[in-house]
């Protein structure tokens, strides 16, 4: 059942009358962020970033380090971005934005932020078929970016597009079908699941740049039979490249391999002339990203799984027939954040102060941070699990090895939590409020605790092997000493020598010396030897309630094959 309207949700707001038309999309913007891990490069040096080796490419790759409103002309710092940074604390004022000019030395060091962003100029719109036999949309690419950072291996692609005077069904459909790395599986016709029917990057000329190729079922098939992994579509790994896809064929030094779900997280900006026009249904589409409904406007899951939907997934605070946005709206559920606002509103639809505004920058970054703090903590378990897996304990070098990972891991581990991890990002009712809505949905803090767990136990686990290979190395070096003190005192008591050998001759005096020498160092390499055998003949003979019988016995085992 749905909810009762309230005083500030009217009925209308529920349920079009019969013959009502579907509102319009006056504006439409789609955020879409794709975490990747980044693996080693095997050709370039480890004192290489990535950046570094994207950089050094030149005209080999369309990427190019974006020298933003921060690092550039500050004639290019606007109000807008201004806003972008007074919303944020410090430490992450830090995070985002570095030290700035005036302490970094200029604009090329790479000490002064520790996030970098490359952007491609290449692709300028892209054309979209939703379903075989619907006519094509095409939307604007407002802007194609990488972005990378400082000591973790995780990369980010984040692509904006947008679109005019699109139906509400289109809109729906674009944030359903539009971001999925690989189609999860196929019609039986033959058509991906869905995916979009079709997609094509278009350059500033026209000209296709790349297709999707989702409905090539075998190729897909062939390649998770052959790697155990998915193959990305066409069109993602082209805007990828040269960065390519670590289970591929294709050569490239920087590789990247999937991290999360094939489902891109997505962001949305919907302006439309009344948003109080949209039903229950509408926004429980919206919030949950499933698509276009039908036009009998069903909800798309069963009543009781949706009955603190308005609690659980929706921002209300502006969900009111007054302020400088009335009637605005924010839907989160982690693994997407949309905003819904009324089209006549000037203050919603400003892109230098407004909700726009606040949409392609404020809220970008608290998304993206979100998404970067998960992605790292599931790249620092998949690193966990491959240390594990090359690991033989037979083998000393696998041995080392796999500690020196693990060290790494942890100190990798603890840069990240000093650097990039924190709880609150702002003071700000709405970004904060935002950001915890992000935050629990993708359930960090309990992924934050387990990561850290994993890392905590494999550290105190070679903490504790350190310590027993120490006391076994002392156990050793006392028997020794223990055996050798009886030699020591007999030879030395009361200065006695056993051979008068002061006045020899030098050519005797170095022959017994040598004997000596070679007799006790095998007798000390011997006793090295059998030190665990002896050390437990030990413990025997200090045992009062063992009898004189069992301590021979205990002697005659350290000479026995096969005792231990």
């Amino acid at each position: 059942m749905l909810n009762p309207p309230t005083a500030d949700m009217p009925a209308e707001a529920n349920e079009l009358s019969p013959g009502t038309a579907a509102p319009t999309v006056r504006h439409f913007r789609q955020a879409l962020l794709w975490p990747l891990r980044l693996m080693p490069a095997p050709h370039a040096g480890h004192h290489h970033a990535p950046w570094h080796v994207l950089r050094e490419m030149g005209d080999a790759s369309p990427w190019r380090e974006e020298v933003d409103e921060y690092t550039g002309d500050s004639s290019r710092f606007h109000e807008r971005h201004y806003n972008e940074f007074v919303s944020f604390l410090p430490y992450v004022q830090r995070f985002l934005y570095g030290e700035g000019r005036s302490r970094g030395g200029g604009t090329t060091g790479d000490g002064d932020s520790p996030m970098r962003i490359f952007r491609r100029h290449d692709v300028a719109a892209v054309r979209l078929v939703s379903k075989p036999g619907d006519a094509p949309v095409t939307l604007d690419v407002i802007h194609c970016d990488l972005y990378f950072f400082f000591d973790v291996d995780v990369v980010m692609l984040n692509l904006e597009v947008g679109a005019s005077d699109l139906s509400l069904a289109q809109a729906q459909d674009i944030l359903y079908r539009f971001g999925r790395a690989y189609p999860s599986g196929w019609e039986a016709d033959g058509s991906a699941l869905h995916c979009m029917a079709s997609v094509e990057w278009l350059g500033a000329d026209g000209r296709v740049l790349a297709s999707s190729d989702a409905q090539q079922r075998e190729a897909f098939l062939s390649h998770v039979a052959q790697h155990r992994a998915p193959r990305i579509a066409a069109h993602w790994a082209y805007l990828m490249q040269p960065l390519v896809s670590d289970h591929s064929e294709d050569a490239g030094v920087l590789r990247y391999r999937q991290i999360e779900y094939y489902r891109m997280p997505v962001m949305a900006y919907l302006s439309l002339d009344d948003p109080r026009r949209l039903t229950r249904d509408d926004f429980v589409r919206l919030a949950l990203v499933t698509g276009a409904g039908s036009s009998d406007a069903h909800l798309p899951y069963a009543e009781h799984h949706l009955a603190d939907f308005e609690h659980k997934y929706c921002y209300d605070r502006f969900w009111v027939n007054a302020g400088a946005a009335p009637n605005t709206r924010y839907l989160c559920n982690g693994h997407a954040l949309i905003v819904v606002g009324d089209a006549r509103s000037e203050f919603f639809c400003c892109r230098d102060r407004g909700v726009l505004a606040q949409f392609r920058h404020q809220h970008f970054l608290l998304f993206l941070i979100a998404h970067f703090q998960k992605a790292s903590l599931l790249m620092f378990s998949d690193q966990l699990v491959e240390a594990l897996k090359r690991l033989d304990i037979r083998s000393t070098p696998s041995v080392k090895q796999f500690k020196r990972a693990i060290r790494a891991s942890f100190e990798r581990f603890l840069r990240f939590t000093h650097r990039y991890w924190f709880h609150e990002i702002s003071e700000q009712a709405q970004v904060r409020a935002l950001s915890h809505m992000c935050a629990m949905h993708l359930g960090l803090d309990p992924l934050f605790d387990e990561v850290k767990a994993r890392i905590a136990d494999m550290n105190t686990y070679l903490d504790a092997d350190s310590l027993r290979r120490q006391a076994a190395t002392v156990v050793r070096l006392t028997v020794v000493t223990l055996f050798g003190l009886i030699g020591t005192i007999t030879t030395g008591f009361l200065g006695m020598n056993l051979l008068a050998e002061a006045e020899a001759p030098l050519w005797r005096k170095a022959v017994w010396f040598g004997v000596v020498f070679v007799a006790t160092t095998w007798l000390t390499i011997y006793t090295m030897v059998k030190s665990q055998r002896l050390s437990d003949f030990i413990d025997a003979l200090s045992n009062d309630r063992l009898g004189f019988r069992g301590k021979l016995a205990a002697l005659a085992k350290v000479w026995r094959p096969g005792a231990d």
